[in-house]
């Protein structure tokens, strides 16, 4: 039995994961623990929650997996920089940056307090797309599967091509520096206003309001030739006079200028933050989605051709577009897909432990990921405490009462916390770090961004719904466990569906079976057979800040919104009216 660490970090989406004889036991980001979005800093805090989880200490960590392997591709950095010999002074520097992951003992001892002499680890680095694919192979039932990875780059790629054999993973085809989709997204991001790390999700929810204006300046900017793609230099800083992102003291990740001055000068000023969206805007957003999915199945198809098999297994951060996930049904050949929760870079820590776990060790056992839920979870008691700190009245109650007594609440247009058991790996809340809605009310969206999310008008919320009522609601059979596909509502669904429904008649949804979440499962079951609409509005339980974790956090953000009720464990809270309104 071997003891496997996973770690991504100095690098966005720090995070940890445990795996004990082949099963993950455990698996956080860090921004969930320390509350900074998308640190990027090393998580002392998740390695050694992942640790607490898994009742191990340092002396019994047998390897630790890193997601990031610099010797990895090195032929073609050198190329590079023989090409470009102005950048060597930046890539030093990005390499210096770095090289404290050459000593991650003297890190354990430093920011967690390891005793050396517990530290009898070997250390294992596993190239960062390949983590990626292995965080989604690994997790699937399958014992073949087409490999897919694609974000804005890591140690030197932007897209990775693979076929999953038993416990290997062949490496077919990359593509390098500087030609990343991730990177063409986050510069028109950034062009019209959304320049926050992390925010792509929100341009890709602004996309169904705009035209194909700009369709023969976005064929300019990249191009598909042959097996591959290449971006146009001429809309781009240039690569290597910067890092493109910046980490700063406090460990936030923070975007560098993309665009060229090319881009003022065919579309105008750069759009401000928080100002009005002009059509432009809009139009620039479409253009971004449509040119990133016709891209996206060119190297789908691609990889089809070198591994022909309906199954494919993905992860990357471009592979949180669900948009393009739920579309790609239609326009490859792949039937099938497993796709990693935590597709983007906080997944590497997962996927490097399941690397080395399958593909080093061989190890006999192999997991099935049935649910998302490896975070912490916390005891009746712990709840109690938090609640009696705030001076929250609750009544603890049998769980059909609790049950009853929720579905009553989001019957009657209140808003909901749900927190229970586990938390959540990824960045969607699935079920136990949710806020909770009627998905047929008119003005539900409005209640909720004016009360509590404070979100962009044009970004929709996510239905959960039945794993047994998808197709009769939803124009696809797939299902969509952890929220990575999008799909149109049925027409005679979208009027009842009002809350959830996008301008352009789609859901992200969540599909949810009694195997995967009881509770949730029968929550959503008997909202169903009381107002026949068999879906619920799930949100993330937060307010512009990380997804809460603990206790102490969700009443927090239940007493400083205009939330109607908390929902904690067996606990049932409620405020009175006046309150919840003022709040």
């Amino acid at each position: 039995m071997a003891v496997i660490l996973g770690i991504n970090t100095h690098h966005a989406g720090s995070s940890a994961a445990l795996v004990v004889d082949g099963i993950p036991v455990a698996a956080i980001a860090e921004e969930r623990l320390n509350r900074v979005k998308y640190y990027a800093g090393f998580p002392k805090l998740s390695v050694l929650k992942v640790m607490e989880i898994g009742g191990v200490s340092f002396k019994d960590i047998d390897y630790v997996a890193i997601g990031r392997d610099a010797s990895a591709n090195l032929s073609r950095k050198v190329e590079y920089v023989l090409r470009n010999p102005s950048k060597l002074l930046n890539l030093v520097k990005i390499k210096s940056a770095r090289t404290a992951l050459s000593d991650l003992k003297l890190l354990l001892v430093e920011a967690c307090g390891a005793d050396p002499a517990d530290l009898r680890f070997e250390q294992i680095n596993v190239e960062h797309h390949l983590a990626h694919i292995a965080s989604a192979y690994f997790i699937s039932p399958w014992d073949y599967a087409a490999g897919f990875s694609m974000d804005g780059s890591g140690d030197f790629v932007t897209c990775m091509l693979a076929e999953c054999r038993g416990q290997e993973i062949e490496i077919k085809q990359r593509i390098f520096v500087p030609h990343s989709l991730g990177s063409l997204y986050s510069m028109v991001c950034q062009f019209i206003g959304y320049g926050k790390y992390g925010d792509e999700g929100k341009v890709m929810g602004l996309a169904p309001y705009g035209q194909p204006a700009y369709t023969d300046t976005f064929r300019d900017m990249v191009t598909i030739k042959g097996d591959a793609f290449e971006l146009n230099p001429a809309y781009f800083m240039p690569f290597g006079s910067n890092q493109g992102v910046e980490m700063n003291d406090n460990g936030e990740m923070i975007l560098l200028r993309h665009y060229s001055d090319r881009m003022k000068q065919l579309f105008g000023d750069p759009r401000e933050p928080y100002t009005e969206i002009a059509q432009r805007d809009m139009d620039l957003a479409f253009c971004l989605q449509q040119t990133f999915e016709d891209i996206y199945m060119h190297m789908l198809n691609v990889l089809h051709r070198q591994v022909p098999t309906e199954r494919i297994v993905m992860a990357g951060g471009a592979v949180l577009n669900s948009v393009a996930n739920g579309k790609l049904f239609d326009q490859t050949p792949f039937r099938e897909t497993c796709i990693q929760p935590a597709a983007g870079d906080e997944g590497l820590s997962l996927g490097a432990a399941l690397y080395v776990s399958q593909s080093v060790l061989h190890e006999e056992r192999r997991y099935v990921m049935q649910d998302a839920y490896l975070g912490p979870e916390y005891s009746p008691a712990e709840i109690e405490a938090a609640l009696d700190e705030a001076q929250v009245d609750y009544r603890k109650l049998p769980r059909e009462d609790l049950l009853q007594a929720t579905i009553d609440e989001i019957e009657g247009g209140n808003v909901i916390g749900w927190f229970q058991g586990r938390m959540e790996w990824g960045p969607r809340a699935l079920g136990n770090r949710s806020i909770l809605a009627h998905p047929g009310l008119d003005n539900m969206k409005d209640v909720l961004n004016a009360r509590i999310k404070r979100r962009e008008w044009f970004r929709p919320f996510a239905p959960v719904v039945l794993a047994e009522r998808q197709t009769d609601i939803f124009e696809h059979h797939h299902p969509s466990p952890f929220m990575l596909h999008v799909y149109k509502i049925k027409p005679a669904w979208r009027e009842r569906l009002a809350a959830v429904r996008h301008v352009d008649d789609t859901g992200r949804l969540q599909t949810v079976s009694r195997d995967e979440n009881p509770l949730y499962y029968d929550l959503v079951k008997a909202f169903g057979e009381r107002t026949g609409i068999p879906v619920l509005i799930n949100t993330s339980f937060n307010e512009n800040e990380p997804i809460i974790c603990t206790p102490a956090e969700a009443v927090d953000c239940y007493l400083r919104t205009k939330m109607d009720v908390l929902v904690i464990g067996d606990y049932f809270c409620r405020k009175p009216a006046s309150d919840a309104a003022d709040a």
